[in-house]
């Protein structure tokens, strides 16, 4: 059964939450939150890990704690759009350590990539060295971010 085809039902929701909340819950308080035993709670969360609806665990880190506070915005827009030059682009542009998120848009851009990096040099080095040098980039506009005021990676789960 496919993630897309996959039901979830009020018990899957409310243990998605907690995960989303502390992913280093364990099955043993997930299951007294719920009021189940921690056999039934552990199958539900491998049934979610195995159908992709659970993709995976990390660690958020602190972006300024570790030396790239920089956070900038960059909108790509391409020079050509058939479905091969568009995969290249998605490939390259995924492949460079300062993206952490790539975002296929419709509007006046192609691409909104979030860059993370150390200063306005490291950033500069980036854009000529690295963006600019992928085939097909026409255009890329930056807008530096002044203050995250929120940072959620959780879904909203109803």
């Amino acid at each position: 059964m496919s993630a897309a085809h996959f039901t979830l039902d009020a018990t899957d929701l409310a243990i998605l939450r907690m995960l989303q909340s502390d992913a280093f819950m364990t099955h043993k308080e997930i299951a007294a939150a719920l009021q189940l035993t921690t056999t039934p709670v552990y199958e539900r969360i491998r049934r979610l890990e195995r159908n992709e609806v659970i993709k995976s665990y990390v660690a958020l880190v602190d972006r300024s704690k570790v030396g790239k506070p920089l956070l900038v915005i960059c909108a790509v827009s391409l020079k050509e759009h058939a479905l091969e030059r568009l995969k290249q682009f998605e490939e390259s542009v995924c492949a460079l350590t300062e993206v952490t998120e790539v975002l296929h848009i419709a509007g006046g851009f192609d691409y909104l990539l979030k860059v993370v990096v150390r200063d306005m040099a490291e950033y500069q080095h980036f854009i000529v060295h690295k963006l600019a040098g992928l085939d097909n980039v026409g255009h890329a506009q930056s807008s530096f971010v002044l203050t995250e005021l929120k940072y959620e990676t959780a879904v909203p789960i109803e």
